[in-house]
């Protein structure tokens, strides 16, 4: 069954404070507080927690506070209500709400995560497997968030296969799917780390990256257009923050990027964190540097479009601003 969009917001230190608050880093050079809206915690998110953790925003003499909003809306919300000054998430809520209006003010920048970080996991190995086995098999997809699901569905429209014939579950988490996976009761599901990892533990194998794919716009910073110009300096601080984090995520050991961002990650053990790290630097699911590649939007919004989330597809140039990253790194 095709995809329409459900909640979403309108257009029309702490390091976990809440939503609108603001603090200054220690011994940082202050020139406007930002306050950054975190839709939830991920371990594909490395490389803004190890802008953090590793003080790579104080080293470009910006002050930045996290907050968790808790899912991907309520992060837009948080912008558009002047709780925040910039958030991150998925280029899919700005493709969604330039669709629906095209006066809507927000804007992505500064390209993150620029592959898909799920995985489809079954019991055993399975080195045949093909995404034309799945109508076949008891499947569950991801209930979370919306695009992982999208991308499938629009990799089994390019392979010959409908996504409606699909024997799918819907309405569990990753962790039960898993457990599922795991008891028998499910033959394959949808993940991200580290579940992967965790379901591996328990006899589960990887049969299909989604990361494989290529490029897939998933993750990159977002502001209104009035934030953009006013904070200008302040975010392309943060670009060169975080170009420093995405360097180190591909020069650093797994392991040392998991000891950096393992505070963030309480109920994740450290041996999780770095294996699911290092499958993801294997994976290249992030990119070299922060220019937010076109290729990635295309996909991305092609997917929405064979899902049925949107009527009218929004240029790159209305969604993304790639002139902060290029002021900012001078090239």
């Amino acid at each position: 069954m095709r995809q329409t969009a459900t909640r979403g917001a309108s257009c029309g230190a702490d390091r976990d404070a809440k939503l609108g608050q603001t603090a200054g880093a220690k011994g940082a050079k202050i020139v406007k507080p930002i306050r950054l809206a975190e839709p939830f915690r991920a371990v594909f998110y490395a490389p803004f927690y190890v802008a953090e953790q590793r003080g790579f925003y104080a080293r470009h003499g910006v002050t930045v506070t996290r907050a968790t909003a808790g899912d991907p809306t309520r992060a837009a919300e948080a912008l558009l209500a002047d709780q925040a000054d910039v958030a991150w998430s998925g280029p899919m809520r700005m493709i969604m709400m330039r669709a629906a209006d095209p006066g809507c003010p927000l804007r992505s920048f500064c390209a993150v995560v620029m592959r898909d970080p799920f995985m489809l996991l079954g019991r055993g190995a399975n080195p045949g497997f093909s995404l034309k086995d799945l109508p076949k098999l008891r499947f569950g997809s991801v209930k979370e968030v919306p695009t992982p699901w999208w991308c499938l569905q629009d990799d089994l429209r390019q392979a010959g296969v409908d996504p409606d014939a699909l024997a799918r579950v819907t309405d569990e988490t990753m962790a039960e799917n898993a457990d599922a996976v795991a008891e028998g009761r499910l033959d394959v599901a949808q993940m991200f780390e580290p579940f992967a990892t965790r379901l591996e533990a328990k006899g589960g194998a990887v049969w299909h990256r989604a990361s494989d794919r290529g490029p897939s716009a998933y993750t990159a910073l977002y502001a209104t257009a009035a934030n953009i110009q006013r904070f200008s300096a302040e975010f392309e601080a943060m670009t060169r923050a975080l170009a420093d984090a995405l360097a180190y995520v591909y020069a650093a050991p797994a392991a040392e990027i998991a000891a950096s961002v393992a505070p963030l990650f309480p109920d994740v053990t450290l041996a999780e964190l770095t294996h699911g790290l290092a499958r993801y630097q294997a994976a290249r699911l992030w990119p070299e540097t922060p220019h937010f590649p076109e290729a990635a939007f295309t996909q991305l919004r092609g997917a929405m479009k064979t899902a049925g989330v949107i009527a009218r597809e929004p240029s790159f140039s209305d969604c993304v601003d790639n002139a902060i990253v290029t002021r900012a790194l001078g090239r």
